[in-house]
């Protein structure tokens, strides 16, 4: 087992189709780690093995393995590019302690890029920036590292500048040792003298890097501003202090799917980025006095670790994934402080693509996992229990997107009980029901989030989900005042049923819902009989009168009546109260109300035009505009109903880069013509 100072724990960042996961497979397989190297395209990466990955080529969840390099062990976290997927990227950038962000050579800077360097920078993550695929067609590099310093404000400095791109992409110049190094097989380079060419520019990119350098450290820039130049250890070293500083982001240069260069990126991983100790002691509360307590990044501190990841395994059970921030993780027990509970766990495993290996025990650094714990789940804290502490987590992201959900073929139980499996697994997963519909909705992240979502219970479980739109929960109220007469008169043989009652309605606020005032003189209905009234428009109004939809904010006085000593009864009053409410409702003026949401939508300054008149056409009302360094904030009201897949509108608008949140406001009423239409197809479904 290693020494702390020999692991290193690295991120992989960048937008969809950047190659993240290919480049893993490079080093992987160029650092030995794997026999052969996969292909994502042929469904053979290690690190894509979920069959939905290997169905759409992306990657879905974060996924992990480890290699070891110069005597370094490295834990490498492939997290997905696709914004629907975005959640498990954020938790593994928590539990990071450097970042490698991949930028397609060919498609440069993307809408996402701009997401991950947030999250780069959010989280304070040393980063090295591979620019990948430099041997396809159209491969820039010059253009991407310029997209690069442009759009995400990271301080990009070349180390490797490449030789030749597209089919001639043959070697890189390492600009710190000031040579060349051409590739040979299995990812390997040799070294060899810088090409003529290329000899200026190298020179000119070494004179840049040794001034970004000595402008991060204020000796170094007193002593380069005097002498006009650094030595070679006063340039290495400010480097790798720049570097670990998150100052700079050094810059690189591959073509992993022909494992080009695959060995000079393991170079800079490992003598570039930190080790756990050298970040930052990592800091969380005590749970008792809510204090702040710190846990360097140290094998002899005492044991502190965050679950980020569960994972159904269908072999294994479930699977915790955890990040070990301090000490040594030995032994068969450790302390939960999320759930103040001791948990015994079996064996020990680190994460190799879909295989689990043993290992005896857990360093920092280390992402380990444990099968069948019975507490513990994503965010929770493990800690040794003498000396608690407790790490915040980040929020997962909100739902945006809902649906009904029912099972094809009628299993609903079999269905509901595997979503809930689902839910431990994915945090951005909702499962909830809709009181007035009565539908049971599924919400997640996107579109294809919840596709996937799909797709995995199928397999998993063998049942088929189905979503359709959800039914908007309008709802019924009146705007005029009137008093009627309800009466119910039933004479067939025997004993009759007779009930009369004067009631008078008019409508409530809104939001006041149901009022019913007694104001019967004298017994012309008897005291027994007249909660009846009650009962009977109470369950009238649930089944509503003009579209089937409930009736609110009515306030309802019950004024008059009669009554007959024999065939009365409260039965018979209950079914007055109906028919008075019943008839005196389309005489009121009776109006349908709609939920109106509260719409906020964040989006760059050049999409505020188009988003602000989409939002206009959806009859919303846009309420104010805030700014931040980057984004528009959009606040607006906005009719459930036209919101309701506004998720994939507002993606298609922006290229995927807006996001927005949206939670209930009041009701409102709905415009005459609209509602025309809702109570058209409410009799066309009713005589049907």
């Amino acid at each position: 087992m290693q020494d702390v100072q020999q692991i290193r724990n690295v991120v992989f960042f960048g937008h969809g189709n950047s190659g993240k996961s290919t480049l893993a497979e490079a080093l992987l397989f160029t650092a030995g780690s794997l026999k052969r190297q996969g292909k994502v395209d042929e469904g053979t990466s290690s690190m894509d093995f979920e069959p939905e990955e290997t169905k759409r080529k992306i990657s879905i969840g974060a996924a992990f393995n480890h290699l070891n390099w110069q005597k370094n062990d490295v834990y490498l976290i492939d997290t997905p590019g696709d914004d629907n997927f975005f959640n498990e990227t954020r938790f593994a950038a928590q539990v990071a302690d450097s970042a490698l962000l991949t930028v397609g050579a060919v498609l440069g800077v993307r809408a996402q890029t701009e997401k991950f360097v947030d999250l780069i920078k959010d989280n304070n993550l040393p980063c090295l920036v591979c620019v990948t695929k430099m041997d396809r067609e159209r491969a820039n590099f010059q253009k991407t590292v310029t997209g690069i310093r442009e759009a995400t404000g990271l301080n990009p400095v070349i180390l490797y500048l490449p030789i030749g791109a597209e089919d001639a992409f043959a070697g890189v110049v390492d600009i710190l040792a000031n040579k060349a190094l051409l590739f040979t097989e299995g990812g390997k380079a040799e070294v060899a003298e810088i090409p003529a060419d290329l000899a200026d520019e190298a020179a000119s990119l070494r004179e840049s890097l040794m001034e970004s350098v000595a402008e991060t450290d204020d000796e170094l820039i007193e002593k380069f501003l005097e002498e006009g130049t650094l030595t070679d250890e006063e340039l290495k070293g400010g480097l790798v202090a720049a570097v670990k500083a998150a100052k700079v982001a050094p810059v690189c240069a591959c073509a992993a799917l022909g494992n080009k260069g695959s060995s000079v990126v393991l170079d800079a991983l490992v003598s570039l980025l930190p080790s756990p100790d050298q970040r930052p002691a990592r800091v969380g509360t005590h749970p008792k006095s809510g204090e702040a307590v710190e846990r360097p990044g140290k094998a002899d501190a005492p044991f502190s670790a965050l679950v980020f990841k569960t994972m159904a395994d269908p072999f294994a059970g479930r699977l915790t994934i955890f990040r070990v921030f301090s000490g040594t993780l030995k032994g068969d027990t450790f302390y939960n402080t999320s759930k103040a509970t001791s948990e015994r766990f079996g064996q020990l495993y680190i994460m190799a693509g879909k295989e689990q290996k043993p290992v005896e025990q857990a360093l920092p650094g280390m992402v380990v996992a444990v099968a069948k714990l019975k507490e513990t789940t994503t965010g929770d804290t493990l800690c040794e229990e003498g000396k608690p502490i407790l790490y915040s987590m980040i929020e997962p992201l909100p739902s945006v997107i809902a649906y009904a959900v029912s099972a094809k073929k009628g299993d609903e139980e079999k269905l509901f009980s595997s979503i809930t499996r689902l839910l431990d697994e994915d945090l951005t997963l909702k499962l909830t029901r809709e009181q007035q519909t009565h539908e049971i909705l599924i919400s997640g992240v996107g579109q294809v989030h919840l596709e996937v979502i799909g797709e995995k219970i199928k397999r998993k479980f063998g049942v088929e989900m189905e979503l359709r739109p959800p039914r908007v929960p309008y709802r019924e109220t009146l705007k005029g005042k009137v008093t009627v007469q309800g009466k119910h008169k039933k004479q067939s043989g025997g004993r009759g049923q007779f009930g009369d009652c004067t009631i008078e309605m008019e409508p409530l606020p809104r939001g006041e819902q149901f009022q019913f005032l007694d104001k019967i003189v004298g017994g012309v209905i008897p005291a027994q009989y007249r909660p009846a009234v009650e009962k009977g428009i109470i369950e009238a109004m649930e089944r509503g009168v003009i579209a089937g939809y409930p009736f609110v904010d009515l306030k309802v006085s019950l004024i008059d009546g009669s009554y007959h000593t024999v065939d009365s009864s409260e039965m018979a009053f209950k079914v007055a109260g109906s028919l008075a409410f019943k008839k005196g409702v389309v005489q009121a003026n009776p109006v349908l109300l709609e939920p109106i949401m509260e719409v906020e939508v964040r989006v760059p300054k050049d999409f505020v035009g188009d988003v602000m008149g989409d939002l206009n056409s959806r009859r919303g009302r846009v309420l104010g505009m805030d700014s931040t360094s980057k984004y528009e904030v959009i606040n607006a009201n906005v009719p459930q109903s036209e919101i309701l897949l506004y998720a994939l509108d507002l993606t298609s608008m922006t290229g995927g880069r807006g996001t927005f949140l949206v939670k209930f406001s009041h009701y409102e009423e709905v415009p005459a013509q609209i509602a025309e239409k809702i109570i058209a197809d409410y009799k066309d479904k009713s005589e049907e």
